[in-house]
C-alpha cells in the first residue's frame, strides 16, 4: 500500500464515518473513531452490496457512498448491541 492510497483510505473513511455519524443522530465516535467506522464500513459495504449484486462504480464518490452505506450498517449494529 502506497502512502497515497493510505491517505485516500483515511480520507474516505473519515468522510463516510462522519456522514454516518450525522445520519445516525449522535452515534459518531469522534474523528478517529469515525475514521475507523468508515474504514470498517467500507469493507461491510463492499460485502453487502456484493451480495445484493449492486455495483456503484470506481470513482472516489462511489467509494465514499459504499463506505457510508457500510458505516451506517455498522453503527446500527453497534446501537443494537449497546441497547442489549
Amino acid at each position: 500500500m502506497t502512502l497515497e492510497s493510505l491517505v485516500i483510505l483515511l480520507l474516505v473513511g473519515g468522510i463516510a464515518g462522519w456522514l454516518a455519524g450525522l445520519l445516525m443522530k449522535g452515534r459518531g465516535f469522534g474523528i478517529l473513531g469515525n475514521i475507523v467506522v468508515g474504514i470498517v464500513g467500507a469493507f461491510i459495504g463492499n460485502f453487502v452490496l456484493g451480495l445484493v449484486g449492486v455495483a456503484i462504480g470506481g470513482s472516489i464518490l462511489a467509494a465514499i457512498i459504499n463506505a457510508f452505506i457500510g458505516a451506517v450498517i455498522l453503527l446500527f449494529l453497534i446501537g443494537l448491541i449497546k441497547r442489549a
